[in-house]
């Protein structure tokens, strides 16, 4: 090491940002017992599919959760750490987050991070289906305000 106290990285030491916000993860999953990395692990998105980047993060954190990698109560991973390992903007991740938490499935707390809310299965499930709908509708020619009209017939 070169006079620093932050692990190497290839022979060079890690940026003390870097190395700060490992610290603080690591100590996170100390203290409360939480295991952020086999979480952040499994959630992938592909850059060449034809859905929205959000959405697909979206969709890889509503599995994690319906799987039961994500139990209620258990945090996630900050949304800059999620970022980068997905290889997305910040941003990304918490559009899809806040989506999540529309459907029930996460909650802010401040101070406490956002963690798996565990209710409202059903529903996500009924938001998730609809969303397919919807693509399924433009793919084929249909407005939004078309297929409200279509879904309002039904009756």
């Amino acid at each position: 090491m070169t006079g620093t106290a932050f692990p190497l990285r290839e022979g060079r030491p890690l940026p003390p940002r870097l190395a700060t916000c490992r610290l603080l993860v690591a100590l996170d999953v100390i203290a409360n017992g939480t295991n952020m990395i086999s979480i952040m692990k499994g959630i992938r998105v592909d850059p060449g599919d034809p859905t929205l980047l959000h959405e697909q993060v979206a969709a890889e954190i509503r599995r994690a959760i319906a799987e039961g990698e994500a139990a209620p109560g258990e945090r996630l991973p900050p949304a800059r750490d999620l970022a980068k390992v997905l290889g997305v903007n910040a941003n990304t991740v918490l559009r899809s987050l806040r989506q999540l938490r529309d459907e029930g499935l996460v909650e802010f707390r401040r101070g406490h991070g956002i963690t798996v809310s565990g209710h409202a299965q059903a529903r996500s499930v009924v938001i998730a289906r609809a969303r397919d709908l919807m693509q399924f509708a433009r793919r084929h020619g249909y407005q939004r305000d078309e297929l409200i009209q279509i879904i309002e017939g039904l009756r």
